[in-house]
């Protein structure tokens, strides 16, 4: 039993080991224009040398018969030309229905999909989107990874995308 007893103390003062996560809220504006279509929105993590290290979620019409829905993913330029054309879509984990005027929260964790392990470092979440008769937009946020202390960073659209907050957490 004495072997047991200093075991069992070790466990109680052990903690688990916390991943860090990223919570995200996007909103998509309400627009007053003769015609309005839902943006196909992109949402990434770039390295410094714009390379992606994640795709964290890419809205488009996936209901689309035959795929048409994925014609239009290249009016993202800036996520088309670095990763789009690239991917098979609709890509798992990641793919979702356009989404309609309002906030949007999205949450990440380090370690699980489509975030992955994010290697430490220097990067910028980068959100664009892109509406048929309308406009493009694409709005940029640096942050540290993995983060020392809770962060709250944001950005503001003018046209395409409204408020944009990141909230990281260790």
């Amino acid at each position: 039993m004495r072997r047991i007893l200093p075991f069992a103390s070790c466990l109680a003062f052990a903690t688990p080991a916390l991943a860090a996560d990223m919570n995200l809220t996007v909103e998509i504006p309400t627009l007053k224009v003769a015609e309005y279509h839902r943006p196909y929105v992109a949402v990434w993590i770039e390295r410094e040398d714009h390379s992606v290290a994640a795709n964290l979620a890419v809205w488009y019409d996936v209901k689309k018969a035959d795929g048409e829905g994925t014609k239009w993913l290249k009016d993202m330029r800036q996520w088309w030309r670095r990763s789009g054309r690239e991917q098979t879509m609709p890509i798992d984990g990641v793919s979702g229905a356009t989404r309609p005027a309002g906030q949007h929260q999205l949450r990440f964790s380090d370690g699980k999909p489509p975030l992955g392990t994010l290697a430490p470092g220097h990067y910028e979440l980068v959100v664009e989107a892109a509406r048929e008769v309308g406009g493009r937009e694409a709005q940029r946020i640096p942050f540290d990874w993995p983060a020392k202390a809770p962060v709250h960073l944001s950005a503001s659209g003018t046209e395409e995308l409204g408020q944009i907050s990141l909230d990281l957490n260790p």
